[in-house]
């Protein structure tokens, strides 16, 4: 029997129907849900990314939900944090955690037990930013190039953030991120991980329910919800503001363009997202896939998980 905490997590691409099944596994299960999703983090933006409203969580305790300012910036090593920091708490106190959400790259980041490079201080990151500005991306590569080779040969010039980010965390840490990575692969699994993600038989099925799901957020607010941020002085250079969704409606709004074109732009990037989710998800053999044929049937859901669950135990 595995002495790491288990977790349970729930994901899939959007609109799949996460939030449902998570919160009826929670109620069958004694659970609390800890959010895997990295835009409802993220206070005042509500109807764009879909977060649970309080009669859709049933009295279930949520975690890491609405609780950053859209003017903040929020990262995956934050996230690992204080996800970590909910996970023990919730064992701590006899509850089950549940991980609830799309983003892959904060879910495989937290349940691998990666360690991310500690950032430098803002001055330093502004010289390097300066720096980059005068000197240009090919002389800065070139710097890069000089400490941390391999990580140079996969960056372009014009990479801004990424050259930046590399000769702060060497210069910070005396590490290159290459030697880092090569590092974090090495860790053994934080968590005993059991994992379901939802799709459906027929992908048009998702695809109109994404695009259903995008026109009932216009119906809801999501324009008055992107102007109410702008007014709160978020810019497109935020990290909240680059949420598909938020993206084209400010776009839009800023530019003076016409809203209806933003929102079949928002219908394609979130088709193509729900795409990029399903990649992600099936380069992972430790997924149990549950297949909606049609409209999800959450009796059938949470009885599959329920099965798969108490089977798996048995098995210990």
């Amino acid at each position: 029997m595995s002495s790491l905490p288990e977790i349970i997590i729930i994901t899939g691409p959007t609109a799949a129907g996460k939030t449902e099944l998570g919160v009826r596994l929670a109620k069958e299960i004694g659970g609390e849900i800890v959010s895997a999703d990295s835009m409802q983090v993220y206070k005042n933006m509500d109807i764009g990314t879909a977060k649970p409203t309080k009669e859709a969580m049933h009295g279930i305790s949520h975690h890491l939900i609405d609780f950053i300012s859209p003017l903040d910036d929020y990262s995956v090593a934050r996230y690992v944090s204080d996800a970590a920091e909910c996970i023990s708490d919730i064992i701590k106190r006899g509850k089950q955690p549940l991980l609830v959400g799309g983003t892959g790259l904060y879910i495989d980041s937290l349940v691998s037990g990666r360690t991310f490079l500690m950032r430098g201080n803002d001055q330093l990151r502004k010289e390097l930013e300066n720096e980059f500005d005068l000197a240009g991306g090919e002389a800065m590569l070139k710097k890069l190039h000089i400490v941390d080779s391999k990580s140079a040969a996969k960056l372009h010039s014009n990479d801004k953030k990424r050259i930046v980010r590399a000769l702060e965390s060497f210069i910070t840490t005396g590490k290159t991120i290459s030697q880092h990575d090569i590092e974090t692969k090495a860790l053994l699994p934080k968590y005993d991980v059991i994992k379901f993600a939802l799709n459906f038989a027929n992908r048009e099925e998702l695809y109109s329910r994404i695009d259903k799901r995008v026109d009932n957020m216009i119906l809801n607010g999501l324009e008055n919800e992107v102007i109410t941020l702008m007014e709160m002085g978020v810019s497109g250079n935020n990290t909240s503001m680059q949420a598909i969704g938020y993206k084209e409606i400010y776009e839009a709004v800023n530019n003076g363009d016409n809203i209806q074109n933003a929102i079949e732009k928002i219908k394609m990037e979130s088709r193509r997202y729900a795409k990029r989710q399903l990649t992600w998800l099936r380069r992972d053999k430790r997924v149990n896939w549950i297949v909606w044929d049609g409209l999800p049937d959450f009796d059938y859901g949470l009885k599959s998980v329920l099965e798969h669950i108490r089977g798996r135990n048995e098995t210990k």
